[in-house]
């Protein structure tokens, strides 16, 4: 096995390394790392109806689809990922308990009881401190999880914040717990740094592990390409998601200004904009404007403050503002 010890803090090259470690390394490999402030989206969900998209843009908080399942994460500094990447056998790949055991069995060293979840999460106290997931390429399993150490729980409470009654859509929705810090009921209070050495030792005594693998120039510059070609792009993030309804209703000056659209990869393919005010429909030049559009706040933006003036009491930031 290699230990792999990654530095990096940028979200879009991380989830990307892991993809790569996944499909280009022989060896079955361990990995930590952090991520700045970021929200990582399951696989199969619609990142608009998981995130708080206001907190998401007030905050500059990064949202990166991840290549498995499961429900939405919040990632921050003071949150600690840890990656196995192992060959198996078919009928034995989907496996959360070995792969969580050796997290289980370091925290009890540290004098922490953790106890596997009904949604394969680990739990301290009756409250969530760690979400994992897992994906199946070839004969080879990712499992990922997240250990929340010290994160801050206003931001996560915050970012994950959603009214869940705007989209009508198949996609997996997550399932809000609990959640606690580590830290908050660790005998001894260690610096995040010292708890993930600790943890790497771990797994490198358990497999028997001589050394520290760095990532290499070649592994870097891999990586990065399939950040820029893949996992920072919209088409990924926001486009991926499945097709969706999206409901709306903002009160405004005059009355009540509502849409209800549809979109498919992210593209708006049906949009319908009315007013309880308005006598008629006078939206129909806005709406072939939009028609066609990426459902972004940032390009609605510009579409809306290029073609749109006030129109019988409506501004171009109400319309926006009912739009997400």
């Amino acid at each position: 096995m290699l230990c792999i010890q990654n530095k990096i803090t940028d979200p879009y090259f991380n989830i990307a390394a892991e993809e790569y470690v996944l499909k280009n390394f022989q060896d079955d490999c361990f990995m930590l790392y952090q991520n700045e402030n970021s929200i990582i989206v399951g696989k199969h969900q619609n990142a608009l109806s998981e995130i708080n998209l206001d907190f998401v843009n007030d905050h500059q908080i990064k949202v990166v689809r991840r290549i498995s399942g499961g429900g939405t994460v919040f990632h921050d500094l003071g949150n600690l990922n840890f990656s196995f990447f192992m060959t198996g056998e078919d009928g034995n790949l989907i496996n959360f308990k070995k792969f969580t055991r050796p997290i289980i069995e370091f925290l009890k060293k540290n004098g922490l009881e953790a106890e596997y979840g009904t949604r394969n999460e680990l739990m301290v106290h009756g409250k969530k401190i760690s979400g994992n997931a897992e994906h199946i390429w070839k004969k080879k399993t990712l499992h990922h999880g997240t250990l929340l150490y010290s994160s801050d729980l206003s931001h996560l409470s915050g970012a994950l914040k959603v009214n869940p009654l705007k989209y009508t859509d198949k996609s997996v929705k997550s399932v809000r717990s609990r959640v606690g810090n580590i830290i908050d009921y660790l005998p001894e209070k260690l610096d995040i740094s010292v708890f993930g050495e600790g943890l790497m030792k771990h797994v490198m005594e358990e497999f028997d592990v001589p050394g520290i693998y760095e990532f290499s120039e070649e592994d870097i510059a891999a990586i990065m390409e399939l950040r820029d070609n893949k996992f920072i792009r919209w088409d990924w993030n926001f486009g991926y998601s499945p097709s969706y309804i999206f409901e709306k209703s903002l009160k405004i000056k005059p009355g009540n200004l509502s849409v209800k659209l549809k979109a498919t990869k992210g593209i708006i393919t049906e949009i319908k904009l009315s007013g309880d005010f308005l006598e008629k429909d006078v939206f129909p030049d806005i709406e072939k404007i939009l028609q066609g559009q990426k459902h972004d706040r940032t390009i609605m933006n510009e579409y809306l403050e290029e073609k749109y003036g006030i129109l019988h009491g409506i501004t171009a930031n109400e319309l926006l503002e009912v739009l997400f």
